[in-house]
């Protein structure tokens, strides 16, 4: 990171899975110009990557190892895992399930951390996660916090994976989110929770560009520009 960087404003967008903040966060990103921060990616990737090489994912020190050395890139709409696509594999549920268990692990977090704070570069930096706004980037010229029901965000989830051809039961959706909700929201570190000083925007009964639109709002006013 330059030092010149280390002053590029961020504005974060925090959340429970299936908010919308990543949707919410990549459109504000391109709407200001500025870099844009998938950090649940990271620990998809994580957990992917431990699947794939039979790492128990309670393993707290080989997966912070894997995390560590992690040969994630990104570019041209996919995300890479060891030079394979795999912007689908990491969407599956049980990914995303393994990423709320590793993610869980304060070494793990630790390993990541430096990592997360490297995109933070001049124009600026939109940051979607758990704790973009509480930990990693705590002095943020703007943070929001997205939430929605766990029934809305499950019928969210449902649709995305109906429409990859995937097999979805909704039920089972509601009851893998509040079960991620409450694991997320409990860890002792770094929990799922608002910022003291950012916006809570409850999406349940908003659509894309109306959330897009308040989370601008929000950093136009906050950064004055």
């Amino acid at each position: 990171m330059r030092p010149s960087d280390s002053l590029a404003p961020v504005l974060t967008v925090d959340g429970p899975s299936a908010s919308g903040k990543g949707t919410v966060a990549e459109r504000v990103a391109a709407a200001l110009g500025f870099h844009f921060l998938d950090s649940g990616a990271l620990y998809r990737l994580t957990a992917l990557m431990a699947m794939k090489r039979g790492v128990a994912l309670d393993d707290e020190a080989r997966v912070a190892e894997l995390a560590a050395q992690l040969p994630a890139s990104f570019g041209g709409g996919a995300v890479r895992l060891d030079g394979e696509d795999v912007s689908d594999a990491i969407r599956a549920e049980a990914v995303g399930e393994g990423a709320s268990k590793v993610a869980a692990l304060p070494a793990v977090r630790a390993a990541l951390l430096d990592r997360q704070r490297a995109y933070r570069e001049a124009p600026g930096l939109v940051a979607d996660g758990r704790d973009m706004g509480t930990v990693v980037f705590a002095d943020a010229v703007a943070k929001v916090f997205l939430t929605a029901s766990a029934e809305a965000r499950a019928e969210r989830r449902y649709k995305q994976l109906i429409e990859k051809g995937m097999s979805a039961s909704l039920p089972a959706l509601v009851a893998d989110m509040q079960a991620r909700d409450a694991r997320d929201s409990a860890r002792a570190v770094a929990p799922l929770k608002p910022a003291a000083d950012a916006l809570v925007l409850d999406t349940t009964d908003m659509d894309v560009v109306a959330a897009v639109d308040a989370v601008l709002a929000h950093y136009r006013d906050k950064s004055g520009k």
